[in-house]
Formats: C-alpha cells, sequence, structure tokens
C-alpha cells in the first residue's frame, strides 16, 4: 500500500517551532540558570575540597583496567620502557560526559594495572599533553567539560609526577602559556617545546599557533615570537609532534573559522601540511611531502621509532550527498622516514607457517604467473578459479572480526572456523587482529613496541569509547596483540527536562494533523531503527539472512560495512569488477612501497612482494565486495519496485556532521 503525502509545508512549520524553542533554552542556560550538576565552577570546588582530604600516597594493586577513555594520555616510563603511565582522558555515553583525574600505572610484562591516589592531584581533564623526562612526568593544560557538554574550562596550570614517589607537585613558573587545550608538547634535550591549541568556552573560541619553551634545567618558561618576514604556521589544534636530532617535525591539524554572524554556519580547516622547526634558531621551515603521504584527516596519532614517525588512524569526512557527511574512522599506519622525509605505507607482514609451505609454493607459482602477466597486455586475465574457492572461506573470518570489532572481544577459531580447503586437504585460515579505526588514541613507543590505548570511534549517531589496549612490534611489523579485548560501550539516549516539555508542547500543537503524518511517523520509527543497526546485522547479511529486512536497515548495514572496513581508501581496495591481476596493475606503486619497509628488495623481487600483499588484501575483501554488490542490487530493485507503486515524494537531507577536532 502507497503512503500518504505529507500536508504542504507542515514539516517545515515544525522544524522552525522547534528552532525557537532551541534558541530560548540557549539563552535560558547563557543567562545563568544551569543545574547544580552542570555549575562548572562548584564541581571543581568540591573536587579541590575532596582533594584536600587526602593525607598520603595510596596505592592499589592488580586493580580491573581503566574505564573507557578518548584524550587521555599515554607516556612510558623513562626508567622502565614496559610501564606506562596513564592519566585523565573523558567519556561521553549519550547523556553525560565524564572527565577523569585518575592515574593508573601498567606492567606489560606482568599485565597489571596499578591505580594511584596522591595529596594535591592535578583536578580531571582531557586533552593535555604530557612528557616524560628522567623521574618525571610533566602535564600542562587541558579542559574540563560539564555534564552537559554546554560549559567548558580550559586549564593553565602546569604540574610534574614523580614516578618514584607517586606525588604530584604544581609547578608555579612565570610566563607560562595561556589556558588552552588540543595543543601538542614534546621533549628537545633538557627542554620542552609547547606549539598551538585551542580556547573554547562556546562564548569564545581562539587557536594559537604561539611557541613556548619551557627549560628544566633553570624552571623557566620563554615564549619564542616570530621574527618579520618568517615563515610560521598558521593557527591550530590536534596536531602532532615528533622530535628527530636536531628538528622538530610537525604534522596536520584542526581550525575552526567562527563567524561573528550566529546564523552563519561555522566552517573547520583539516590541515595536511608539514613543518619543521630547528630548536637551535627556532625557524621554520615547510617540508615537502614526498613518496605516498597519507590524506587529510583529524584526530590521528603519532610516535616516533628511531628514524621513522609512525602515524595511526584518525577521522575522515566525506559528503555522501548534498549537506550530507559521512564519517570514516580509519586504522591504517603510515611512516614518516625522517631522515629523507618520505612518507610510505605501513602493511603488516605476517610469517606463515611452517606446515603450509607446499600450499604456498603450488600458490607463489601462480602469483609469479599472474604478476609477470601485469605487464603483458595480450595475455588473458589471469585465471583466479583457486583464489574463488579459497577466498570464500575468508567471508566468515572478516565477518566475525567486523562483529567483534565493536565490542573488542577476541575472536574464539572454534565459534566460526573457516575452513580452506584444497583437493586433499582442509586448514583452519587464522584470523588477522587489528584495532578499529578511531579518533584521539593514547599512543607510546617503548623501546621497539608501539602501545595503543582507547579512542572513540561512530557507529552513525552513536559514540563508541573504547578502553582496549594493542601492542606492534615496529621492528618485525609482523601483527598487531590485542593484549587487553574492549568492553561494550554504554550508551544512553538524551534526555532533560526542557525537552519532554518541547515534545509535549509538540504533541499538542500537532495533535489535529495526526491523522495526515501517519507517514511521517513511519519514517521517523525508520529511522531510530537505523540508528540502532548493530553491526552482527552486517554479518548476518554477508552470511545470506536477508529475510525480513526493511530497505532502510538493509542501507545502513550498507554503509556501515563500508565505514568500518575503509572500503572508500582506493589505494587498497579492490573494485567489485577488478580481478587480482587488475587490482595489482591500478595499485602496484603502493603495495611495493609498503612491501620495500619490510624486505628492502628491487627490481623483479619487490614487484613480486608487493603482488604478496596485495593478494592478501585481495582475499580479504573481495568475497565482502561481492555481496555488497548484491545487497546494492536487491536495495535497488526493491527503491526501484516501490517508487513505481507509490507516490513521489521529496528527498529528505540527512543531518551534517561536524569535521573531526
Amino acid at each position: 500500500m502507497g503512503k500518504k503525502q505529507k500536508k504542504p509545508g507542515k514539516g517545515k512549520e515544525k522544524t522552525e517551532r522547534k528552532t525557537a524553542k532551541g534558541e530560548e533554552k540557549r539563552a535560558r542556560r547563557e543567562a545563568g540558570k544551569v543545574g547544580e550538576e552542570d555549575d562548572i565552577d562548584a564541581i571543581l570546588k568540591n573536587i579541590q575540597k575532596e582533594e584536600a582530604k587526602k593525607k598520603e600516597v595510596h596505592v592499589e594493586e592488580n586493580v580491573p583496567a581503566p574505564s573507557p577513555r578518548s584524550n587521555g594520555s599515554l607516556t612510558i616510563n623513562p626508567s622502565k620502557d614496559t610501564e606506562l603511565i596513564l592519566y585523565g582522558g573523558e567519556f561521553y555515553n549519550g547523556s553525560k560526559t565524564f572527565v577523569y583525574g585518575d592515574l593508573y600505572r601498567y606492567d606489560v610484562e606482568k599485565n597489571e594495572w596499578k591505580l594511584v591516589s596522591s595529596p594535591n592531584s592535578p583536578p580531571p581533564r582531557s586533552a593535555h599533553q604530557t612528557v616524560a623526562w628522567k623521574n618525571n612526568v610533566y602535564m600542562f593544560g587541558g579542559e574540563f567539560t560539564s555534564p552537559n557538554q554546554e560549559r567548558f574550562h580550559h586549564y593553565k596550570d602546569f604540574w610534574t609526577l614523580d614516578l618514584k614517589t607517586n606525588q604530584w607537585e604544581q609547578i608555579l613558573a612565570k610566563g607560562c602559556p595561556s589556558a588552552r587545550s588540543g595543543h601538542r608538547m614534546v621533549l628537545y634535550k633538557h627542554k620542552i617545546v609547547l606549539f598551538g591549541g585551542f580556547y573554547d568556552t562556546l562564548r569564545e573560541v581562539r587557536y594559537y599557533n604561539d611557541l613556548h619553551v619551557f627549560d628544566l634545567d633553570n624552571f623557566k618558561w620563554e615564549e619564542i615570537k616570530p621574527r618579520p618576514g618568517c615563515l610560521w604556521p598558521s593557527p591550530r589544534s590536534g596536531f602532532q609532534l615528533v622530535v628527530y636530532q636536531d628538528q622538530i617535525y610537525m604534522y596536520g591539524g584542526y581550525f575552526k573559522e567562527v563567524s561573528s554572524d550566529k546564523n552563519a554556519s561555522e566552517k573547520g580547516t583539516v590541515h595536511a601540511d608539514m613543518w619543521s622547526l630547528d630548536p637551535r634558531t627556532w625557524e621554520w621551515n615547510k617540508v615537502k611531502k614526498t613518496g605516498m603521504p597519507p590524506g587529510p584527516r583529524a584526530g590521528f596519532s603519532m610516535c616516533v621509532h628511531k628514524k621513522r614517525a609512525v602515524l595511526f588512524g584518525g577521522v575522515v569526512d566525506m559528503e555522501v550527498e548534498a549537506d550530507v557527511l559521512m564519517s570514516m574512522f580509519m586504522n591504517e599506519l603510515y611512516g614518516f622516514q625522517l631522515d629523507n622525509h618520505r612518507w610510505y605505507p605501513l602493511e603488516l607482514r605476517k610469517d606463515k607457517p611452517a606446515k603450509n609451505k607446499t600450499k604456498d609454493i603450488k600458490r607463489k607459482e601462480t602469483a609469479n604467473d599472474s604478476e609477470s602477466n601485469i605487464g603483458n597486455e595480450d595475455d588473458d586475465t589471469m585465471d583466479c578459479s583457486e583464489e574463488a574457492t579459497d577466498v570464500q572461506s575468508e567471508v566468515g573470518g572478516v565477518s566475525n572480526h567486523l562483529t567483534k570489532s565493536l565490542t573488542l572481544n577476541k575472536v574464539g577459531s572454534s565459534q566460526n572456523s573457516d575452513v580452506m580447503s584444497d583437493s586433499t586437504e582442509q586448514e583452519a585460515t587464522p584470523e588477522a587482529i587489528k584495532p578499529i579505526g578511531r579518533i584521539n588514541a593514547s599512543m607510546a613507543v617503548g623501546k621497539d613496541t608501539l602501545y595503543l590505548y582507547g579512542g572513540m570511534m561512530e557507529v552513525k549517531d552513536r559514540e563508541i569509547t573504547l578502553d582496549d589496549l594493542y601492542s606492534l612490534n615496529l621492528s618485525k611489523l609482523d601483527e598487531w596483540k590485542c593484549i587487553i579485548p574492549a568492553s561494550e560501550s554504554e550508551w544512553l539516549e538524551m534526555s532533560d527536562d526542557d525537552d519532554e516539555e518541547d515534545e509535549d508542547e509538540d504533541d499538542e500543537d500537532d495533535s489535529a494533523d495526526d491523522a495526515m503524518e501517519t507517514d511521517e511517523d513511519e519514517e521517523e520509527s525508520d529511522e531510530e531503527a537505523e540508528k540502532n543497526v548493530a553491526v552482527s546485522g552486517a554479518v548476518a547479511l554477508l552470511k545470506g539472512e536477508r529475510k525480513k529486512l526493511r530497505r532502510k536497515e538493509k542501507r545502513a548495514r550498507i554503509e556501515q560495512i563500508r565505514v568500518i572496513l575503509g572500503l572508500s581508501d582506493s589505494q587498497r581496495t579492490p573494485t567489485v569488477m577488478n580481478s587480482l591481476r587488475d587490482f595489482y596493475k591500478r595499485t602496484n606503486m603502493y603495495w611495493q612501497m609498503a612491501a620495500y619497509e619490510h624486505t628492502q628488495h628491487t627490481g623483479k623481487e619487490l614487484r613480486k612482494d608487493g603482488f604478496d600483499l596485495a593478494e592478501t588484501r585481495f582475499k580479504e575483501l573481495k568475497p565482502i565486495l561481492d555481496e555488497l554488490a548484491v545487497l546494492e542490487a536487491e536495495q535497488k530493485a526493491e527503491e526501484e519496485a516501490s517508487a513505481s507503486t507509490s507516490s513521489k515524494k521529496d528527498p529528505k537531507k540527512g543531518k551534517q556532521k561536524s569535521a573531526g577536532r
């Protein structure tokens, strides 16, 4: 049965009423009518009173892992490179924001957390910065957010933590930087170098590009001001700083242009430029990007290992239709060679088990034949019959990983055993463990090991804050290891008295039009169902369980699969119609650069290494892409059939997502 037409102009009138009420609510809050639990000054005062009651340092041994959080700090103990120091961070559950001031010490070898409580501790914060020097951790700035996210407090305090005694001490030095968060801070010899950040109280927004230096020998701040005519980076926050020899490198960042016109939309800029700072002269210079740099993104993490900076994660906002943005959370790795300024992708290359050697030889022969045919336009397309048999077994494994990525529970091999078969034997395929895409994760490098903790990602309008811990050997680049799988993230629907009153008023105003808006209610319920689609549903789709699914559910699940698996990255993803040969021909430069970091081979050997990496990626994603093609064809057919039997309606526009910060 076709849907009824909406009454013309009805939706517009309702939107205008709700907009006016929203402005009234905002005015009431700005006038000072803030609930007791959202009075940020009172909250910080109470925290200060509780801190004053502490008389001695207390260390709880072997406590549960920290709660989910993003924008915290993770620091390696300079005296013990297998101990991580985690402080602060924030968590949003859909209704309230929680900001933490807890201090954890994690022993990687023992897999044990310690919770440290000490007198005179800093107040809770997120988006602060820490560096370690000798037996101390130094911390500057950050922000505290009220539970309703209506008010912010930015810090300009400077603290040091003694790692031997677990005691905090505030450093009251003159000339410190102004209050801010989103800045970056690194250690160069005996100096702490701080740059940028932002200050946002909703009423006032400022982005910084000032440079400050703290001398750890004489405990003095100094601001380095630009000389006339010199090069200098623009204001920004959320960038990354890394140190190599006598150079400090800066990459990326975010800047929001704030208009004086309240009705004008805010414009965010994601930077992808690179700069070097000479700490001997304090001169900035632009760095030309060579190789294969990552695309512009916000919220990524970056660390240094030997002569290489390693970049992970971030978010990219893509416009999928007019005024609708989709956020893609990345989980790829890039390397930046600090001695020659070259970017390249970091693809993991796990050694194959010895028991598969016989099978590997057969496959290598097939791969070699296929690779050698790349440059020959007259050769027939590679016969992928063997791959077609093998890759079908990968569907369950990748799908299973897709489900577990959000709860991040490690996948067992018994529940979904995926079997690869040839004419004589069947062997289980191990599943690759990999952290899900995220932003604002805490990352640090100790010796040859990279550690990644927490962060945040989104599924539709729902924020998922993570509490997982991963490690990666940067010398081997063989596999991610999940040290602590994440728990399920809590999510509550927003509720406040003002909104309930508004809804009651809307119900009274619209009661006469209920009969005409039956179709609109149905669409709203469809949208709510779309928001609550679980990734487990995507797995059901991949396994052929497509019965009784509404069209919007199917479309939402298709989008989720694409975002979570990063299928928009054309350099690493085959198209639906690609054969392995076509895929490698189109992306061979990417895979050869990635392979070179493992083998340092050249010529024909390097081309074979690159083909091997491309084949692994092809096998991982091709069956999923084939399933997506089927789903999209079904969806299109259903929409065409529906369009032919229902009245023509104006398309709805989705809610625009803000750019990553």
